[in-house]
């Protein structure tokens, strides 16, 4: 009985890993976008929900973060806009 259940049990490891390999390969071929790194792509993604006004926790949320520290500190990026903004009112604060 015991055994069954290991031999089944390598048996569908083996095929879990197949796919897995499988679904690798079908992912490859996909266009490459060249100079762009996929986790680039998470740190453009928190920022351009943040610039749409997505609250902090729900972001968190969608990118799997812990900590919301993590999501404002290290993933959250300041647009131009947003830098022109801030510079903007400096400026009509000194003048």
């Amino acid at each position: 009985m015991w055994l069954c259940a290991v031999a089944g049990w390598r048996r569908t490891r083996r095929a879990w890993r197949a796919s897995a390999t499988r679904s690798r390969r079908a992912a490859r071929p996909v266009p490459r976008l060249d100079g762009v790194v996929f986790h680039g792509l998470r740190h453009t993604c928190v920022t351009l929900l943040l610039d749409l006004g997505v609250p902090p926790h729900t972001v968190r949320d969608i990118a799997g973060h812990s900590a919301i520290e993590v999501t404002m500190t290290i993933y959250a990026h300041s647009s131009m806009a947003e830098k022109r903004a801030a510079l903007r009112k400096l400026d009509d604060q000194l003048s």
